[in-house]
Formats: C-alpha cells, structure tokens, sequence
C-alpha cells in the first residue's frame, strides 16, 4: 500500500472513531429510596467515563468520554443526599457531570445498555456514610429495620355473642409483607397506552395494605411506598427484616400477544427452591437468621451441615404449601370479579419467591398489554376489587391456619372469629341499587368491548354473565348486563 493511501485510511480510521466518541447527556433521572439513591444519566450513545471523588464539598465529578457540550437536559427529582448535579470542564477541557453531596457517601457506578424505554444509561448508586444519630436531626437515608411484637392486646371486642363470655384475646398481629412490582427507573411492563405497571402496582398494593391494617390481627408491610427501584433479590430481604409471615408480590402481566387477559397466581417452583436451600446454606448470616440463631452452634461438619439442611428444608416445605395455599384462595375470590388466565396456581423461578423461610406468592392482576385491560387495571374501582379479593383471601386462609402466637389463633381458640372489617362476601353495597335486570340489544358497529366500557362493567363480567365462549357477539343478541 502506498503512502497516500495508508494516510487516507488513517485520516477515515480516525474520522470514524471520532465519530463513534461523541456523545451526549440527554437528561439526569433522580430517584430517592429509603436506603439509597439512584441517579440515572440518559446518554445518546454507550459512556466511557473516569470518575474523581471529592471533598470540601462533597462531591462525585463523572468525566465522559465524547462529550462536549455542557448541557446535561433536564435533571429531574430529588434526594436529602443531593444538593445539586450540573455539568462542568475539567482541566483537560472534557465535560464531566458534578453530583455535589450534601454528605460523603459510598457509591456504586455502572453502565446500562438501551432496555425499553430506556436508551444508554450511566446509573450512580449513592448511600449515606455512617448514621445520624442526633435526635434533632433527621437521617437522610432510613435503613428498614422492624421487630415483630411479641403481643398485641386487642381491643375489647364491642358486642360479644349472647351465651358467649366476653373476654379479651391477645396475640401478636400476623405480618403481610406487600411487594409493589418494579418501580423507579424500573417501570415494568408498558401497556398500549403508556400505563406503566409500576404505577399499577404500588396503587393496588397501598390499598391492600389499607385494607389489612384495618383488620384487628393483621399488620401490612411495604416493600416500597414510593416510586423507586428494589433488585428483586432484596424484596425478600424487606419482607424477612419486617419478620413477614407471608410475601405477596404484586404485578400486571405483559406479552406480545394482545388478545392474551386475566389473572393469574404463581408460587415456588421445587428447582429454584432446591438451588436456593443450597445457596443459604453456604451463606452463613442468612443461615444462622433463617434458624433463629441455631447456626451459630452448628460446626461446619458432613453430619450437623445435613441438620441444618434438614431444618430448611422443612421450613421451605411449609412456606411452599402455605404459599400455594393462599394462592387457591386468591384465586377464588378474583374469579367472580376478573377472569382468570391460570385457573390453578402456577410454579415458577422468580427470584422474589426465592425465600424459603417465608410463604410467598406472586399475583399477575391482569394482562397490561391487553388494550380492555389496561383501561380496567387504570381502573380506581377495579383496583379496590383486586384489592379487597387479596384482602379476603389473606384473611380466610389465616383463619382458618393462623399461627400458634397470633391474635387469629386466640380468637380461634376461644371459638370466636376475629372481628371484620370488610364484607365476608363479594355483595353490593346497600347504596347501590342491584341492576340485575339490565340488557342491551346489539347494534351493529358494536362489540363487545364497545358494550362493556358503555356499562362500565368487564368484558370478563360480561362473558361469565352470558356464558359466553369468545367476544364474539351478532347483532340483534341480548346480552345482560351484571
């Protein structure tokens, strides 16, 4: 090759890499949970950065490679760790992002490729140093920690049963851990119309909790109250901490098929509940938690390691059929409001069932890629019927199976049931006239889909209620209406 050429192929060689370098900040996303910070910076192409951590003041300076114009979009959110993020030259004359800290902080700093509806992301991580003790001033992170009550008096109960002594029970509350699925940068399944199904999911799962705290004998725990993100591996964690006597993870379905609806719950699967005995098993702090300080005397021989193992799988076998359990009871308080998609509980691998201490059960509330569904999942209505389904069942099964110490196993021992705060049965309230009576005669142009959002009802209401095979309907049909 001659000269000129191999000068040209370096000058092209060099314009293309150039090329490739540049980038640029499209926008900084700041989301604030209770032990943590997480900064998103949205980029236009993959980053390549050097990172420099600073005091007097504080401070995180991100260099970017390619990037060279100060203009880092919007920044929005907010956080008691951040004062402020803006971007500035360094000496080198490069761009760099500055997060400056209202304390020092330990961080974490990683790359994301584009995942929709996300593009290229640098993600800082940022967690308060140490813990601000002074009782005048307010932490900037909460770390979750709980205790479960050893006993709860309740009170006294207003009216007891003639012929019954009146008498007061006491028990600890049962604790409902409720896990509102995705959130923060995290939006989970996107449905047609832009509903997120992290939005979904902490709306249903802030109403169940409602409903639980309400109950005499019920305590609800959250595993998130805002909108920011948990690694699925953590919501178990929460859930141990807060001494949860069962997990219930909240989602909506997504799939590429839109015809694809209804509900759906998922428990445990043996496989991932094998792997995940073994894994705790060689891990001892998680081992030594799940047998209540027993561990800590076990030797690390073929003989005691067997003990231990036998111990936990034991304790998975009941959180197992606990979960699966109340997964049949869910399933049969939705029935009458929602259809089905899974009529019996399903198995599967999902790392927030992983905890084998604890029953827990993922509930699928409907299908958010369907265009029906996701009008009734946006549904403020439709939400307290999820809601109020879980809440039954919840309260049904440990009424029936309450644990030894509880307010719900004295009240059994005494013969009694734990006073309600909620209907036992799916009825209409008083205020609202039953319209049973109701028909539509079909026009032509109209569906079912039509007929049902007309009414205000589901299109699974009006299938069941017109024993209805598919959402075909012809015109002149009669179709009554619940």
């Amino acid at each position: 090759m001659s000269l000129t050429l191999r000068i040209v192929a370096l000058l092209l060689l060099l314009v293309s890499s150039q090329s490739w370098a540049v980038n640029s900040v499209k926008g900084v996303r700041i989301w604030h949970a209770p032990d943590n910070t997480r900064l998103v910076l949205d980029l236009a192409n993959a980053p390549t950065h050097k990172v420099k951590r600073l005091s007097n003041p504080s401070r995180l300076e991100i260099e970017l490679a390619g990037v060279t114009s100060l203009n880092i979009g919007t920044v929005s959110g907010d956080s008691p760790l951040v004062k402020r993020v803006y971007a500035s030259r360094t000496p080198s004359a490069a761009t760099a992002v500055v997060i400056e800290l209202a304390f020092p902080v330990n961080d974490s700093i990683f790359s994301l490729p584009p995942s929709p509806p996300y593009g290229h992301r640098l993600v800082v991580d940022i967690k308060a140093q140490g813990v601000v003790a002074a009782s005048n001033q307010t932490a900037p992170v909460t770390s979750v920690t709980s205790s479960r009550p050893q006993a709860v008096v309740s009170q006294p109960v207003s009216s007891a049963p003639q012929g019954t002594p009146h008498s007061k029970a006491t028990g600890r509350d049962i604790i409902i851990a409720i896990d509102a699925g995705h959130g923060g940068q995290d939006p989970g399944a996107v449905g047609p119309k832009g509903t997120y199904e992290k939005n979904i999911t902490l709306s249903i799962s802030r109403q169940l909790a409602d409903m639980i705290n309400k109950q005499p004998g019920l305590k609800a725990v959250l595993t998130r109250t805002g909108d920011y993100y948990i690694h699925p591996n953590k919501r178990p964690d929460i859930a141990r901490q807060k001494q949860a006597d069962l997990l219930i993870s909240v989602h909506a379905d997504a799939v590429q098929n839109r015809k694809a609806h209804g509900a759906s719950v998922w428990v445990l699967s043996m496989r991932r509940a094998t792997t995940e005995v073994g894994r705790m098993l060689e891990q001892t702090e998680q081992h030594s938690e799940l047998l209540g300080g027993v561990a800590e005397v076990i030797k690390d021989s073929a003989n005691e390691r067997y003990l231990a193992q036998t111990v936990l799988d034991l304790s998975m076998n009941h959180s197992m059929v606990t979960g699966f359990e109340v997964a049949k009871e869910i399933l049969r308080e939705v029935a009458p409001i929602a259809h089905l998609h899974k009529k019996e509980p399903q198995a599967a691998s999902l790392a927030v069932l992983k905890a084998p201490d604890i029953p827990s059960i993922l509930f699928e509330t409907g299908f958010i890629s369907n265009y029906n569904e996701e009008r009734l999942l946006k549904d403020s209505n439709h939400q307290h019927k999820l809601a109020l389904a879980m809440f039954r069942a919840i309260k049904g099964y440990f009424e029936k199976s309450p644990p030894a110490d509880s307010l719900f196993a004295a009240h059994k021992n005494n013969g009694r049931s734990v006073p309600s705060v909620m209907p036992s049965t799916h009825r209409r309230s008083s205020a609202v006239p039953a319209m049973s009576n109701r028909t539509h005669k079909v026009k032509r142009g109209e569906s079912l889909s039509r007929v049902a959002k007309q009414y205000g009802v589901s299109m699974a209401e009006l299938r069941r209620h017109n024993n209805l095979k598919s959402d075909n309907i012809l015109i002149g049909q009669v179709l009554r209406i619940p």
